[in-house]
């Protein structure tokens, strides 16, 4: 299976298996033992690189102290062999939770020196979290077991890029997370959020070598991997960029370690501290005796951070702190503390993200002058009003502000991207393709109606620095308007017609078609389907091929670059390449929107990376592979796995059904067609029924079905001879009984019998038919799907102009004369009322208040 498949299996059972721990708690315990799984592994596929064998590993003991030295210069620890996880993974129900209290004092212990910053100290949160895994050792020997168990097929090794351990770590943190609810905050950023900043800072440092970058609130660790991966996908060797990470939560300093290691990042490149960023600034010392040698104040090009929002500090005096030259953040809002430490470490020609509330942009008081500081010394390079309620543990508007240490520019791209998302659960998601707006945007310093604007520094100042996102960007929806004449006489205003220049300056031809000039003012819709004279004009018709010719050898060209590399295609640079080749095929093709267009490749990319990484890691050979379909069934009170058919590794049932066995699909097909008329003619035999006859007791109470037993009984009273047409529908409706099972039955038959076919299609396809059926998955779908954008952005068209012309199509006159009608009909009625005295003086006096005499 792949990464994805792997980390969604792994996180349903531990879910399950965490039962009434907190999963706030529950993650540090399944995340440390991955992390002591990869510890051991690595040091393990360090020694076979070593020229060490398997039967050699006996020899890691203590005792051995030479040994003790060399792994830890190797590795930066040591493990012995009796505390190996492959080790306790072979004593099965031997194994207890002592074992593993056992094996993290030996490690901590057996720390490098040179690496205690690193690993010191790491494995705290899981050894003192051990005793709440149960009631008692049995308990925690069992749910230990279970977890080892759980996570011992966790692959530890990357191809091509692709971190499958990392990955699994990433997801099951990013789950977590989303089941801690506001605890969630204290540990975690969104991947969507990390990647869209990452995005922005990678393209900052292209190009560059030796890239250090800084998180003084680091959480998980997640935003520097993803600062840390883009910047190494742009500038190469991953090793060139050293990781500088400041947590005050202990806990979550394991956390961000741990993260940093397991994604192969070298000991070497990581500096991590435990402390309060605010009052411990980084580094001022390693240790109290040493405070004046080791003082050395840290600059990065890069500094990255989600820090808590509006929370109570101690400030320092006015002029006490290098970091708050510019002012001193009130004491319950520490935002524009942790703004300005980012500031002050970074280089000249660093660049900076920080998530912030709205707040910041324009509180007064002390706030208001670290802003207007900000501003006129050019700090500002970009804000990012971001969607609402996208962080787990609260639902307020966030912004990403972009800074640098130096800048010539004298603008600030303001961008309102708050109605770019998708739901997911309770929270709203930033997709892929609104990330990508979001960095073209900011990397290319552009204008964009509705979503973004350059502003100027004097219109900054001309508002007294407040920087609130609607005073320069309206992103918001016009207010639906009424022409009044249009209202009174009917037809489509002109001045509305204007709402839809964009289309009429791509078809210059098409509004005359649509529209018929009544006056100066209006305009009727002409006679006919609107959709019908959309998509016959010669200019649509024209664009829809313009655009078709736009794709022309796009599937031969997706089919060479990633069914004929498969094996061998670099996964993450060729999304980034297919990407790019998209954006370059859709630069000339007005009204499609290229992001809508990227969001349908990276959907279908979704699937293709997931089944490209496992043809990589397991070989072409994989294609032809089938699975036990295993699902979880009640048995005896338990689940219980069971297998139920079969399922293609990488090749789906149906498309191969489709493709190669569409014969046999169309046989079940017409039983199935034969099954749904023998339902339609029981339905009318019913129907057709007497009342009387329906307390037979060959139908059911309801009267909406036969009931088969007591049908069969009455047809043999029957005999050969029907007497009554109730006995011919009887003996009708059992021959139609008779036959639906039969149907049933050959169905379900053909079905198993499709299957096993199936299974050797599938198991002998030749490498071309294999081929073509991997292009039938990946491409064939990408490329339907990418065709029916224009037809999208033409019914938008054909939905507006609908809907013009039925806004104006009923006047005020009609609406009168609507109310008069209905007038007369009531006062028709009212005639014919009777009563006594009173009762008509009461009508008399509503036929007056109708108009009536």
């Amino acid at each position: 299976m792949n990464k994805q498949q792997l980390a969604s299996k792994i996180w349903e059972s531990a879910n399950k298996m965490r039962s009434k721990i907190e999963a706030n708690e529950y993650k540090d315990y399944i995340l440390g033992f991955i992390f002591y799984k990869f510890l051991s592994e690595t040091l393990v596929a360090r020694l076979y690189a070593d020229d060490w064998t398997e039967g050699d590993l006996p020899d890691l003991t203590e005792e051995d102290a030479e040994t003790v030295q060399d792994v830890r210069n190797l590795c930066g620890y040591f493990i012995a062999y009796d505390n190996l996880f492959s080790t306790w993974i072979a004593k099965g129900s031997d194994f207890e939770i002592a074992d593993v209290r056992t094996a993290l004092s030996a490690f901590e212990r057996n720390i490098n020196p040179a690496h205690k910053r690193v690993f010191s100290g790491i494995f705290d949160t899981l050894q003192t979290g051990l005793s709440k895994l149960g009631t008692d050792e049995k308990g925690r020997s069992k749910a230990a077991r279970d977890l080892i168990y759980l996570i011992k097929d966790i692959p530890m090794d990357s191809r091509q890029g692709y971190d499958t351990l990392g990955y699994i770590y990433e997801y099951l943190i990013d789950k977590f997370a989303s089941n801690a609810g506001k605890k969630a905050g204290e540990f975690y950023t969104p991947s969507e959020v990390s990647q869209l900043m990452s995005e922005i800072v990678a393209w900052h440092l292209q190009g560059r070598k030796e890239i250090t970058i800084y998180d003084p609130t680091s959480g998980s660790g997640s935003l520097l991997i993803h600062i840390g991966q883009a910047v190494a996908r742009r500038n190469g060797n991953p090793n060139d960029i050293k990781y500088y990470a400041q947590e005050l939560k202990e806990n979550t300093y394991n956390l961000t370690r741990m993260n940093l290691v397991m994604r192969g990042i070298l000991p070497d490149n990581i500096v991590a501290r435990n402390g309060d960023t605010l009052k411990d600034d980084w580094p001022w010392f390693d240790t109290d005796e040493t405070k004046d040698e080791t003082y050395e104040p840290l600059f990065v090009d890069s500094v990255v951070s989600n820090p808590p929002y509006s929370q109570n500090w101690e400030p320092p005096e006015a002029g006490e702190d290098l970091r708050f030259e510019y002012g001193i953040a009130p004491k319950s809002k520490a935002d524009y503390a942790f703004l300005l430490h980012d500031l002050y470490h970074l280089r000249d020609d660093g660049i900076m993200t920080i998530v912030l509330p709205h707040g910041v942009l324009f509180r007064g008081g002390e706030e208001g002058e670290i802003r207007r500081n900000l501003v006129e010394h050019h700090h500002i390079q970009a804000i990012i009003g971001l969607p609402a309620n996208i962080f787990f543990g609260t639902g307020i508007p966030t912004i990403i502000m972009v800074l640098r240490k130096h800048r010539d520019d004298d603008h600030v791209l303001i961008v309102d991207a708050s109605k770019h998302f998708t739901k997911d659960g309770k929270n709203n998601k930033l997709r892929a393709c609104d990330i990508r707006r979001i960095v073209d945007a900011v990397t290319g310093s552009k204008t964009i109606d509705k979503f973004s604007r350059l502003v100027s520094l004097d219109e900054i100042r001309a508002n007294d620095y407040n920087l609130n996102i609607p005073r320069y960007v309206d992103s918001s929806e016009p207010a639906e308007n009424w022409d009044l004449y249009a209202t009174m006489f009917g037809g489509v205003p002109k001045h509305e017609l204007d709402t839809l220049q964009r289309f009429w300056n791509v078809f210059p031809s098409l509004k005359t078609q649509l529209f018929e000039a009544q006056s100066n003012h209006i305009a009727r819709v002409a006679g006919g389907s609107v959709r019908d004279i959309v998509y016959g004009n010669a200019e649509v018709q024209a664009y829809i091929e313009r655009y078709k010719a736009g794709f022309t050898g796009y599937q031969d060209f997706l089919r060479g670059e990633l069914v004929g590399k498969c094996e061998q295609v670099a996964i993450a640079a060729e999304q980034e390449k297919l990407a790019d080749n998209l954006f370059r095929r859709l630069s000339d093709t007005p009204l499609v929107d290229s992001y809508a267009a990227y969001q349908v490749f990276i959907d279908a990319w979704q699937t293709i990376a997931g089944d490209l990484e496992v043809i990589q890691s397991e070989g072409f050979s994989s294609v032809f592979q089938v699975d036990a379909n295993m699902v979880v069934k009640k048995k005896g009170g338990k689940d219980v796995e069971v297998q139920e058919g079969w399922v293609g590794h990488l090749l789906p049932f149906d498309l191969v059904q489709q493709r190669m066995l569409s014969a046999d699909l169309a046989a079940i097909a017409a039983q199935e067609h034969r099954l749904s008329e023998i339902g339609q003619e029981l339905t009318d035999l019913l129907d057709g029924i007497d009342e009387d006859d329906k307390n037979s007791e060959a139908v059911n109470e309801e009267g909406d079905a036969f009931v088969s037993t007591e049908l069969k009984k009455a047809v043999k009273v029957i005999g050969r001879h029907p007497q009554t047409e109730f006995d011919r529908t009887l003996v009708a409706a059992n021959h139609l009984l008779d036959e639906e099972r039969k149907v049933k039955k050959a169905i379900k038959d053909d079905r198993a019998a499709l299957e096993d076919k199936t299974v050797t299609v599938i198991k002998h396809l030749d490498n071309s038919q294999a081929t073509d059926l991997l292009v039938a998955k990946w491409i064939d779908p990408l490329q339907s799907k990418l065709e029916e954008l224009p037809t999208a952005v033409l019914d938008e068209l054909v939905a507006q102009v609908t809907a013009l012309d039925e806004k104006y199509a009923t006047t005020y006159a009609d609406v009168c004369g609507q109310i008069k009608t209905a007038e007369n009909e009531l006062s028709a009625m009212l005639d014919q009322l009777v009563g006594d005295e009173f009762d008509m003086a009461g009508i008399a006096e509503l036929k007056t208040l109708l108009g009536g005499e």
